[in-house]
């Protein structure tokens, strides 16, 4: 397992097409495997690797709170498609020997005990959380106008990174392209997101991210559902 070289156009290559349809690394919350990943890559990727890019700029606003999300880190071998070898570095090497990179990995029987417990905290706390939840979920209906640079924008292409945000309480639904002048089109796209967990600003955020084709968004209809 791997993504080859993740400092490399190829490893960027594989880490977007292994994120085509995932929202993270792996299950379905950011963790210590996006993590680990996220500290493999030298910078954003290119906005034509629109699903990894998205996924950086996501995982990346976890900066802060990186130490707290579940999981244990592992090796980067451990990580991403079947048949790809990580070779990110000295990758390829430590793919072999775990116990160069896994810090939780070791032969010391208190570290591992440690990393268990913490571990297990981890997600004791995640499932609380989830318990918690109110069974009636707000949700409203969002009209967006993403707006191109000029008349040259590839709007397909500009759609498509659009649609590639994905996050837990967010439903892309039905788009069409709307003239603004000089031959000029704007892509007005509707989605339906869970109000306590999707909101404009990290909608923005992620959209404005694709900067090679999007100048600007702004919410042209809000309604609550």
């Amino acid at each position: 397992m791997g993504f080859g070289d993740l400092k490399t156009p190829a490893g960027l290559q594989v880490l977007n097409d292994y994120l085509a349809d995932k929202s993270y690394i792996e299950g379905y919350v950011p963790s210590q495997a996006d993590v680990a990943v996220f500290e493999a890559v030298s910078g954003p990727p290119p906005a034509d690797l629109c699903h990894a890019l998205r996924w950086y700029n996501h995982i990346k606003s976890y900066e802060k709170e990186k130490a707290s999300l579940p999981g244990v880190k592992k090796s980067l071998g451990k990580y991403g498609p079947t048949g790809v070898e990580d070779t990110t570095g000295s990758g390829a090497a430590d793919a072999k020997d775990d116990d160069d990179i896994d810090l939780f990995g070791s032969d010391d029987e208190e570290e591992s005990e440690e990393a268990k417990r913490l571990r297990e905290e981890r997600l004791a706390q995640y499932e609380s959380k989830k318990a918690k939840k109110p069974a009636v979920v707000a949700k409203s209906s969002i009209l967006l106008d993403v707006k191109p640079w000029d008349d040259e924008t590839d709007m397909t292409k500009l759609e498509e990174c659009v649609r590639s945000i994905q996050a837990d309480g967010l439903v892309w639904g039905s788009s069409k392209l709307v003239p603004v002048g000089y031959g000029i089109k704007k892509l007005q796209i509707q989605c339906v997101v869970e109000d306590d967990k999707v909101g404009t600003d990290m909608l923005e955020e992620q959209i404005t991210a694709f900067e090679d084709y999007v100048q600007s968004m702004d919410v042209a209809a809000f309604n609550k559902i």
